[in-house]
């Protein structure tokens, strides 16, 4: 990541010249693409999400068609981590800089994510469209498509702190008997708010949770106190 930083910074002094093809292979035309939605209200927010799940579809397919579905899936895990460095947004997210120089950043983040040439191009296609700042969106509905087409359920774990493999393989067996999934992904997330203790999120787009943290104890500790006061007032 470091040489990442330093090319972003490299970059408002220096530019190489740089190419640009969409691959055939991808089943996208720029003309038929949504068009960027301006504003913060809900109607574009909606467009957003449409858009993002309409680019994470177009590259499942050409990863299913490329028999490349879970090499795939680790690129978009890739870029999950990659964009989400504040530094790495912002800069693709700001319309004053240049698409050429944006490019030269996708190849750098290619390079040091080695990640596959269809990746690649979607990446350059996203920036080409004026799209790249919808990508961590795009990585979440890719995961959705993913686990749907493999029939794998996402767990996301938090805790304060990193629980050993033993652990998070047992949390996996039983959401697994919750959810008779085939398949099981276990995404863990520190969580200093937590206090102690852990969360499991999971379902359809994380709509089931499983409290065990110390946090929610102290919530509901505080919650029936503020109750019982209440009853007293009474």
């Amino acid at each position: 990541m470091a040489s990442l930083q330093q090319t972003m910074l490299s970059l408002q002094s220096k530019l190489p010249p740089s190419s640009f093809q969409i691959a055939k292979s991808l089943p996208i035309r720029r003309t038929n693409l949504p068009l960027r939605i301006g504003g913060g209200n809900a109607a574009g927010a909606r467009m957003s999400a449409t858009a993002a799940g309409s680019y994470a579809m177009a590259l499942a397919d050409v990863a299913k068609r490329n028999d490349t579905l879970e090499l795939t899936s680790a690129d978009v895990e890739k870029l999950e981590k990659v964009f989400s460095d504040p530094q790495v947004l912002n800069f693709f997210a700001n319309p004053t800089v240049e698409v050429e120089k944006k490019r030269l950043v996708i190849d750098e983040i290619v390079k040091f994510s080695s990640l596959q040439s269809h990746t690649s191009n979607f990446l350059n296609i996203l920036v080409d469209a004026n799209r790249i700042n919808i990508v961590t969106d795009i990585v979440k509905e890719f995961e959705m498509v993913y686990n749907k087409i493999t029939d794998t359920q996402l767990a996301e774990v938090r805790s304060v702190v990193k629980l050993e493999p033993p652990q998070l393989a047992q949390i996996a067996k039983q959401v697994q008997k919750l959810t008779g999934a085939k398949n099981m992904r276990v995404k863990t997330i520190l969580d200093p708010s937590l206090v102690a203790g852990f969360t499991i999120r999971y379902g359809d787009s994380g709509s089931k949770l499983i409290d065990m943290s110390v946090k929610k104890q102290l919530e509901d500790i505080a919650a029936q106190l503020e109750l019982g006061e209440i009853q007293l007032a009474a």
